[in-house]
């Protein structure tokens, strides 16, 4: 008899798929797939079998009843995990048990993804009890054909004896898999979606082409000032750096060096240089993300090659060009990627299908990560572990770009030891010591000594000012108290209790305001401390760790306009506690005969080898991800180590959209449309609040959550939004109640 991958609702058994064709299609698609990292074998073979199960009757007659077809099979339609026959045979196959443990892992998770070895972590839902009745399979495997069933496993991958990790890359085979099969899935269920996949972009060597004749010009036209000299030495300096054999790199540059550009220029001539594939940058805010992002497409011939692939990216309509973005980031199949952190590492560690599509699309890539020192702490580890492994098996060039690098090399002290750390590190900056003393544009003072000061009298100090300044506090409570004390028509206020479509309004204000030297007071948070192009000539900072103080002192004299900026250190009162460990840390450099080479690169290093050694290396591994992931088989955790892995803890978060600008309408279109992109047009105008919030707001009548959309909430009360502070509490309503202007 004939067997059937898919059906076609409505048409004849002629133009259903045959289900080896389908088997012989994604074999060939995850061998292409796999071959970067010498794993071809591997993924033809997780190909071949991965559907073996759909040779089952009672399969094939569940296919034939859903389409109303009349067929002869004696047996009734019935539920077929049809992923498990593959694993099985894997496990017959194998003269080396853990290889077809290998291979059952793989076929029996490309639909419900990569699970736990053991039910014990995983509450039931594991690999090992599927294991232990192959015989349930034989049936099925009775009517696959010779020709198929006869293959047998290959030897283990050359990475392997390599040394690399095997719980790494059973996850970049499992990628190639499952890319494969939604991929040939889709080439035949849809044909649209399919021809659109099939758009050529420019190359790499084309890309790199427009880009030097783009940059050629900026250098021609830009003005004679020592920044702009420096930031063409930096460029300089990564063009030729470009030229060197892979490995690991770090590009020092001080703030306003002109990173961003320099960078993407090594990684195109590098690309070229080495034949890598495409370029990944992975950023820590998606307020940096959109500005590198548009910086890239405004480049000539990059309008069509920048995939931007984060939360708030939006579908103006519903053009080819949208579409084709929204299915490029399904598996980053474009040259140019701009991400996020959480969603390159978080990927990295995924179990689910979905999110695992993307992974051997790293491979053979150069991926700069930009402002290093954002990687978060309790997760370094397995962070860098990730990176390393890129590296070191599958092709990767990282670029650590920052101004204030932190330390990632390997550590075997007594003391502390950090065996997932880098062997070596290149810098490309020749001399950064020397280039970080040329672009010093703003001497550090600080405020009283480091004694603490009240909030009234920091917001004394802020109006003295007679000119421009940015103040940077460490709480959004204390940014809201701050400004509260400060004269309305002088001051912005910026936090992320602002939704980002009100932030952005607010920074184009600001922008504007100092262009004309308006008298101006910003009070922020921390969120304009990194990408955000400020130029204040006066920056105030509440005491934090070190790296913080440097990205406020980049948003001083950024442009080099005046001879020196101040940047001003105080201690506030009622310091928060999570603040206190990085602060203590930093109040050493802060001495007066160490302020002159603060922000000098050595300083960066003793500054994190300290935070680091005191942190311990159990802490950087916080969620304890790497043990889940490593040892015998039998302790391999995929699904628990995913959900220990979130960068950003959003678990007791909630999304609540503010009645601000055009959230109305587009909140009344969801709800008579239910269409996901006005989803994604919503996430300019949701600020996240926590679940004990969230449920005081709905009891109290403040909020709603929008039906068919859990986890969403409406701000309903509009006296708690308003133009100044955004998102209030009920409970601080009383406190701010004079200030307030309600949208």
């Amino acid at each position: 008899m004939n067997f059937y991958a898919h059906s076609l609702e409505g048409k004849p058994l002629e133009e259903w798929q045959p289900l080896d064709e389908h088997l012989r299609n994604v074999a060939k698609l995850a061998a292409e797939f796999a071959k970067p990292f010498g794993g071809e074998k591997w993924g033809y073979l997780a190909g071949i079998w991965h559907d073996i199960g759909k040779y089952s009757l009672e399969f094939q007659k569940r296919l034939f009843d859903a389409n109303g077809v009349e067929c002869h099979l004696e047996t009734r339609p019935g539920k077929v995990v049809h992923s498990l026959a593959g694993g099985h045979l894997a496990l017959e196959k194998a003269s080396v048990h853990e290889m077809g443990i290998l291979f059952c892992w793989l076929i029996m998770g490309h639909h419900a993804g990569l699970a736990d070895y053991s039910p014990a972590d995983s509450g039931g839902k594991a690999l090992e009890p599927k294991l232990k009745h192959p015989k349930v399979s034989d049936p099925i495997l009775e009517n696959v054909p010779k020709e198929i069933k006869n293959y047998e496993l290959p030897p283990p991958l050359q990475i392997w004896k390599d040394g690399a990790d095997m719980a790494f890359s059973l996850r970049m085979l499992f990628s190639c898999l499952v890319d494969a099969d939604f991929l040939e899935t889709e080439a035949f269920m849809d044909h649209k979606r399919a021809e659109l996949r099939k758009y050529e972009y420019p190359t790499i060597q084309n890309l790199l082409k427009s880009f030097d004749v783009f940059m050629n010009s900026v250098c021609r036209d830009a003005l004679p000032t020592e920044v702009n000299r420096v930031r063409a030495e930096v460029l300089a300096q990564c063009r030729a750096a470009a030229e060197r054999e892979p490995g690991v790199f770090s590009l020092t540059v001080p703030t306003g060096g002109g990173k961003t550009l320099s960078s993407l220029a090594f990684a195109l001539r590098h690309a070229v240089k080495w034949g890598k594939r495409r370029i990944i940058y992975v950023i820590p805010y998606t307020s940096i993300i959109e500005q590198t992002a548009s910086v890239f497409r405004s480049i000539p011939g990059f309008e069509t090659s920048v995939l931007e692939h984060h939360s708030n990216v939006l579908d103006d309509d519903e053009t080819k060009e949208t579409v084709r973005s929204r299915l490029a980031s399904e598996n980053w199949d474009a040259p140019i990627i701009v991400t996020t952190s959480v969603q390159f590492f978080e990927s990295i560690y995924a179990s689910r299908t979905a999110r695992c599509r993307k992974l051997h699309n790293i491979a053979n890539s150069v991926v700069i990560f930009d402002e290093a020192q954002c990687l978060p702490p309790e997760y370094l580890r397995p962070v860098v572990f990730a990176i390393r492994e890129l590296h070191r098996h599958y092709g990767v060039t990282p670029v650590l770009c920052t101004a204030t690098q932190p330390v990632l090399t390997k550590t075997e002290s007594f003391d502390f030891k950090f065996h997932e750390g880098f062997e070596s590190v290149y810098e490309i900056i020749t001399n950064p010591s020397k280039m970080f003393r040329r672009l010093r544009r703003v001497q550090i003072e600080c405020l009283n000594d480091l004694k603490p000061v009240s909030i009234d009298d920091i917001s004394k100090v802020l109006q003295a000012e007679e000119t421009a300044v940015l103040c940077i506090v460490n709480r959004k409570t204390d940014a809201r108290e701050l400004a509260k004390r400060l004269p309305k028509e002088r001051t912005i206020h910026l936090s992320t209790n602002l939704c980002a479509e009100h932030r952005y309004e607010f920074l184009r204000e600001i922008h504007q305001r100092l262009d004309d030297g308006d008298p101006l007071i910003v009070v922020s948070t921390s969120l304009v401390e990194a990408g955000v192009d400020l130029d204040f000539p006066v920056v105030y900072r509440a005491l934090a760790g070190l790296d913080s103080i440097a990205q406020a002192a980049g948003r001083c004299n950024r442009e080099g306009k005046l001879p020196k900026g101040k940047t001003i250190i105080y201690v506030p009162e009622n310091q928060p506690q999570y603040i206190q460990s990085a602060a203590t840390q930093t109040r050493p450099f802060l001495l007066s005969d160490r302020l002159d080479n603060i922000f000098d690169p050595a300083t960066f290093t003793e500054y994190f080898r300290t935070r680091f050694f005191l942190l311990g290396a159990e802490k950087l591994d916080r969620y304890h991800i790497i043990e889940k992931l490593t040892g015998r088989l039998e302790n391999f955790s995929f699904r628990t180590a995913a959900e220990r892995f979130h960068i950003i803890d959003d678990t007791w978060q909630r999304h609540l959209i503010a009645p601000y600008g055009e959230a109305p309408k587009w909140v009344g279109r969801l709800i008579d449309y239910g269409a996901r992109r006005i989803l994604r047009r919503l996430q300019r105008y949701t600020v996240s609040v926590s679940e004990r919030l969230i449920q005081k707001l709905v009891n109290e009548g403040h909020a709603h959550e929008l039906s068919g959309f859990p986890g969403l909430y409406h701000l309903d009360n509009l006296g708690l939004y308003s133009k100044r502070f955004g998102f209030v509490p009920p409970d601080e309503m009383e406190a701010y109640e004079t200030e307030f202007t309600i949208i």
